[in-house]
């Protein structure tokens, strides 16, 4: 439980070391959250997730976007969300790539949605992918293959 509320934290921080790019920023809360799954395994790194979105829904800044429910009214939100299930298919699987996969089938659509429908901007398909996950991705990969490498180092010193 400990261990939980600690990578809560962490993602938290890891929102606040950012590159802003057009539409989302550079973040490390792939990262702990990845670490989270691997770490923790799939119930106590969702749960640390949740942690994690709670602290943004009391009014805590640690959202990108800001803090409160309105966070989940922004091109990020999905992904926001997306981080529970990533945290748990992490852990269940140890696949960070599948995790990560999952992050961009929610966060992808629901980005599309917010910026097309609720701001109400003309805005592609294309677009969406390229802002969205194109500019990402690599630097995702990398970040999810360093968790699980960080992890398997870090897991037999835990037990």
């Amino acid at each position: 439980m400990i261990l939980s509320a600690l990578f809560a934290v962490l993602t938290a921080l890891g929102s606040l070391i950012r590159v802003p790019m057009p539409v989302s920023s550079f973040t490390l809360q792939i990262f702990f959250c990845a670490m989270s799954g691997f770490l923790l395994g799939s119930r106590w790194g969702a749960l640390s997730q949740i942690g994690y979105l709670l602290l943004g829904v009391i009014g805590l800044p640690v959202f990108v976007s800001g803090a409160g429910l309105g966070a989940f009214l922004t091109p990020t939100g999905g992904f926001l969300l997306a981080l529970v299930p990533m945290a748990w298919i992490c852990g269940r699987t140890e696949k960070g790539y599948l995790a990560l996969g999952v992050l961009y089938v929610i966060g992808l659509p629901y980005m599309h949605l917010i910026i097309t429908l609720y701001l109400q901007k003309p805005w592609s398909i294309w677009q969406t992918v390229l802002y969205g996950m194109l500019i990402f991705l690599p630097f995702d990969l990398i970040k999810i293959y360093l968790a699980s490498w960080l992890c398997k180092k870090i897991r037999p010193r835990l037990l």
